[in-house]
């Protein structure tokens, strides 16, 4: 339940307008919310088609938790995690989730960037695809081959590590910069060799097209689901951050032990049938939590590995960015 990054394509295909634009409408919606306030009103929150937090807006009950106390939640949807956290960057929004890798893009980018809280990682909640007759047998088989992937998220990571095991540089295979639905449409058709994808576009893919996985993330990423905010908002609205958080906690909890119901709730959102999601959701983890020593280092990890391959300008230390909430907020 999927992690600002930079939409672009390859140099051997023309940019994808179709993802260029829904970027865009993205965060020109969240730029559309009220502005930021000094003491909040308002919490503005950012999410993705699947994950606990369009759980939580289906159900409504965050609204009825900040009632009481005089605060407003305002939705916003993104397509992916980098424009979600390039609007985050900006104070267009106040709080959202992404997966490992956008948050270390926004991080190079921002020192507004703020992690609130961590899932358990979910290993097998992402994978590399080829097409079920594909000759494409091993890790190995990747060199020189074409592989389409979202720049910046999860995936990104994975198929960095995929190689490095196979013993294949960076440079030897061509990259393919495309979204979720340009790269289903690029994989079904054959354009591209491979596909380094996430649930539940992951299994919509293996039931659709047969797609065979030669490898997910286990051994290989964590594939974390991370929550943010950002520095302006955490510093004068913490007791809101930890409603959030205590919110998100509750729907976990009741998430994980009823997903033929969380499948329904979410199919027609997610334009995905339930029976699909319901694979998608047996392969995630629960239970929210501040970071731990394990999930800072993971993330440095990931950092320090963009950066080596010329994908950060700079080193980072994502410690920096970890937000410990005051006790006074994390005991409501």
């Amino acid at each position: 339940m999927t992690h600002a990054r930079t939409l672009t394509q390859t140099a051997e295909h023309g940019p994808s307008r179709r993802l260029l634009l829904s970027a865009g409408l993205g965060l020109a919606a969240a730029c559309a919310l009220r502005p930021a306030r000094a003491a909040a009103t308002t919490v503005r929150i950012g999410y993705q088609k699947y994950g606990s937090l369009v759980l939580l807006k289906g159900r409504g009950s965050l609204e009825r938790t900040l009632k009481p106390l005089g605060v407003a939640v305002e939705w916003a949807e993104f397509p992916s995690g980098p424009p979600l956290m390039e609007a985050l960057n900006a104070g267009a929004i106040d709080f959202g989730s992404a997966g490992e890798a956008p948050p270390i893009f926004a991080q190079a980018a921002s020192t507004e960037l703020r992690y609130v809280a961590a899932e358990p990682p979910a290993p097998k909640g992402e994978a590399i695809l080829v097409p079920k007759g594909s000759p494409i047998q091993s890790l190995a088989d990747l060199r020189g081959k074409t592989i389409a992937f979202n720049k910046g998220s999860n995936v990104h990571y994975l198929l960095v590590r995929a190689l490095e095991k196979a013993g294949i540089p960076y440079d030897a295979v061509k990259l393919a910069y495309l979204g979720p639905a340009d790269a289903n449409a690029a994989f079904v058709r054959g354009s591209v060799d491979a596909w380094a994808i996430w649930d539940p576009y992951f299994a919509a893919a293996e039931r659709a097209t047969g797609a065979r996985v030669l490898t997910d993330a286990q051994g290989l990423a964590p594939n974390r689901q991370f929550y943010l905010s950002r520095r302006g908002f955490t510093d004068t609205s913490p007791e809101i951050v930890g409603e959030v958080l205590k919110a998100i906690g509750e729907i976990d909890a009741w998430a994980a032990g009823h997903a033929d119901t969380v499948a329904a709730e979410l199919a027609p959102s997610v334009g995905i049938p339930a029976p699909v999601l319901a694979v998608a959701l047996g392969r995630l983890s629960y239970g929210v939590a501040p970071l731990d020593e394990a999930a800072v280092a993971d993330q440095q990890r990931i950092a320090d590995t963009f950066h080596t391959l010329g994908l950060l300008p700079k080193p980072l230390r994502v410690a920096d960015a970890v937000w410990t909430a005051p006790k006074k907020a994390a005991s409501r």
